[in-house]
């Protein structure tokens, strides 16, 4: 996993792949408080955004999750959350196995279980050894969130 915050791109952007330095543009580009829930895509390389607003939830409501397929960028426009973390390991208990239509598996918790607070203009780059549990309410309780996830598929970054 790697964080960051959408103002310091220009900066950071040495540090990744061109594929996910263009979806970090594209995310500092945009007005996401004046655009419609949906996906919106990113480029020709199959590249999506998807733009969704929801309410935060306690964490015990929260599953943790992996991907195979995609790497995912979640950018926080509006809004706080936790997201959960840790890396992919055999310790992991799998709760819902691999459907590669939706391409998520699901596990009971995260070990070993670690977070960051997420905050408007901030991102996390979650790549397939990230297992991640997003959507974590603050301690203070449910909010709202305003958040972009950009699947970014990994055969583009080989």
């Amino acid at each position: 996993m790697m964080i960051g915050t959408i103002d310091l791109i220009e900066a950071e952007q040495a540090a990744y792949h061109p594929a996910i330095a263009e979806a970090l543009h594209y995310l500092a580009e945009h007005d996401f408080t004046k655009m419609e829930d949906g996906k919106y895509p990113i480029g020709e390389h199959g590249i999506v955004a998807n733009l969704q607003r929801y309410q935060t939830r306690p964490e015990k409501d929260c599953k943790p999750e992996s991907h195979q397929e995609f790497v995912d960028i979640q950018y926080v426009v509006e809004g706080e959350e936790y997201l959960g973390w840790c890396p992919l390991s055999p310790d992991l208990i799998v709760t819902e196995d691999y459907d590669a239509e939706r391409d998520v598996m699901f596990y009971q918790s995260l070990i070993p279980d670690s977070s960051v607070m997420l905050f408007p203009g901030s991102y996390a780059v979650l790549y397939p050894v990230d297992v991640h549990r997003p959507c974590i309410a603050l301690e203070d309780g449910p909010g709202p969130v305003t958040k972009v996830v950009v699947k970014i598929p990994v055969d583009i970054l080989l």
